[in-house]
């Protein structure tokens, strides 16, 4: 009888309780105006599993984390300097959060500036907009991934390909 009493608590208690996996949800707004020039696929139909916006202009002021909330960031700087048009896969500037259920949301490609070290902040500016690492053109680069795996739901409905958006447009929801 109090093996079954236990029981019926702990059922009692799931119920009760939030779930763990939903323990955030994020708003993420764009990091810049542009256009959202990538997603899940690229035009050739190959996996991309990310969102990739442009303004077309490199060296763009003020690319943000987009992230509405104040989060760590942690910002690494493989290429100095201003590049538009890639400088070699590895090789892009990258700024990352990673949250404890192990996703991590990053944003690569932008050109170090004066703004771009760690920190704690809520949609901080960490550098401008560009072509480091394994880029074609001037872009950013927005993933949410975990375990080596990018997932897609986050921007699912919110935004698409070819969609202009500023930096009040919500592009995804982390959760």
């Amino acid at each position: 009888m109090r093996h079954m009493k236990k029981k019926a608590f702990a059922a009692i208690l799931a119920l009760a309780l939030p779930s763990v996996a939903a323990a955030y949800s994020y708003t993420v707004k764009s990091p810049f105006p542009g256009t959202v020039t990538a997603t899940t696929y690229y035009s050739s139909g190959t996996f991309h599993g990310a969102l990739d916006i442009s303004s077309g202009r490199c060296n763009y002021w003020g690319v943000e984390t987009g992230v509405m909330a104040s989060l760590s960031w942690n910002v690494t700087i493989r290429t100095s300097g201003v590049y538009c048009n890639g400088t070699g896969s590895g090789t892009q500037n990258e700024a990352k959060h990673a949250f404890s259920n192990g996703k991590t949301f990053r944003l690569w490609h932008f050109i170090k500036t004066s703004d771009s070290f760690d920190r704690t902040c809520n949609r901080c500016q960490v550098g401008n907009e560009g072509g480091t690492g394994n880029a074609t053109g001037p872009h950013v680069h927005v993933q949410y991934d975990q375990s080596g795996s990018n997932l897609t739901g986050w921007y699912s409905g919110y935004t698409t390909k070819g969609e202009s958006v500023d930096r009040s447009e919500t592009i995804g929801v982390l959760q």
